[in-house]
């Protein structure tokens, strides 16, 4: 099963639910701020998995972070959606998780 690694405080990651809910592509969410086991395994992924290199580079947290059944990680979510045949939508927020405010 799909998991998703993210934060409910997170507009990006809420974003990302919401569009997985709509379509109904099943998913577990991993909240990475209920429970320090979930925050510890999420940075070992970032610390270790090349996708995040540019997440890093621009100081985004890379929420969220979606691990296919494969084992593959990926931080698109919105391309995610798109290779399952939808179309994402998203909500404008002015809110961002990112030290520069730019993203997540």
């Amino acid at each position: 099963m799909l998991k998703i690694y993210g934060s409910m405080m997170c507009p990006d990651c809420l974003a990302c639910k919401k569009n997985l809910d709509f379509y109904g592509i099943p998913y577990e969410f991993i909240d990475i701020n209920a429970d320090l086991h979930n925050l510890k395994d999420f940075l070992k992924m970032r610390d270790s998995d090349p996708v995040f290199d540019h997440c890093k580079e621009i100081n985004d947290i890379g929420l969220p972070a979606l691990v296919k059944e494969d084992g593959t990680v990926t931080v698109d979510w919105e391309g995610f959606v798109t290779e399952k045949g939808y179309t994402p939508f998203s909500e404008e927020s002015s809110v961002s998780c990112s030290i520069d405010r730019k993203g997540c």
